[in-house]
């Protein structure tokens, strides 16, 4: 581990992400680890994920697919509960609203650590830094710094909806670029649930034969870098004390 000192008494944590499948690319074995461990973790989704595929289909109809897949994959890894936002596939802001949305959840769930995308550009592998991607990226933040600790914010969400302040010790964060990343999970005995849950995204990863290996190559690689015994697998985050 480098730098990064991650909380050991997490009993609650809370994945946002953009659209379904992003969590089980990025983070599925952390999840599984988690899970395995103990800690309740909720999922919170900007979008449904509407606006992918090549256009053939109504997006109500890609929406409601690829929300039965997320469904699917949390269980297989058991998370908790899976929450949609319903913003606009393709066209997500850091909006007051978002943020809104996102307070609501973190203040409902009450989290010790979030799992959220970051909201720079990779610049050494672009197709992590989808627009969608750094928007809820940025409003995640937004949402645990400040406004879900600050009584002040969004008022009626705790005089109509009785949801109290909550702050958030830990932020991890998803595909930051390399140079901020500090810290790895090993999860090389997650791995076959972690590849479950991604293939339970069928409208995304469909028949995919090379899926396994290169992922695998991917996680090789990543714990290879923080030194892990030869043959161990890891997923890698940037981690942020939010306290």
């Amino acid at each position: 581990m480098i730098g990064a000192t991650p909380r050991d008494d997490v009993r609650r944590a809370m994945v946002v992400c953009a659209h379904p499948d992003d969590v089980d690319f990025g983070a599925a074995g952390t999840v599984a680890s988690w899970t395995s461990a103990g800690v309740e973790v909720t999922y919170c989704v900007a979008t449904r994920g509407e606006a992918s595929g090549d256009g053939s289909r109504p997006r109500a109809e890609v929406g409601a697919t690829r929300q039965a897949e997320q469904l699917h994959a949390a269980d297989l890894l058991g998370v908790a509960e899976v929450v949609f936002l319903d913003h606009p596939d393709g066209a997500v802001e850091p909006t007051t609203a978002l943020r809104r949305d996102l307070t609501r959840v973190i203040r409902r769930v009450r989290p010790q650590r979030v799992l959220g995308w970051s909201p720079e550009i990779n610049w050494d592998h672009v197709p992590t830094a989808h627009p969608d991607h750094r928007a809820v990226g940025a409003a995640t933040f937004a949402a645990i710094y400040p406004d879900a600790r600050n009584p002040n914010a969004y008022p009626d969400l705790l005089a109509e909806e009785g949801l109290e302040p909550w702050a958030v010790s830990e932020l991890w964060i998803a595909d930051a670029p390399k140079h901020l990343r500090n810290h790895c999970v090993d999860t090389t005995e997650f791995f076959e649930r972690r590849m479950a849950a991604l293939r339970c995204h069928v409208s995304q990863v469909g028949a995919n034969t090379e899926l396994e290996s290169r992922m695998h190559a991917h996680f090789t690689d990543t714990a290879a870098r923080y030194g892990l015994p030869r043959g161990r697998l890891a997923e890698e985050f940037q981690v942020v004390n939010t306290g």
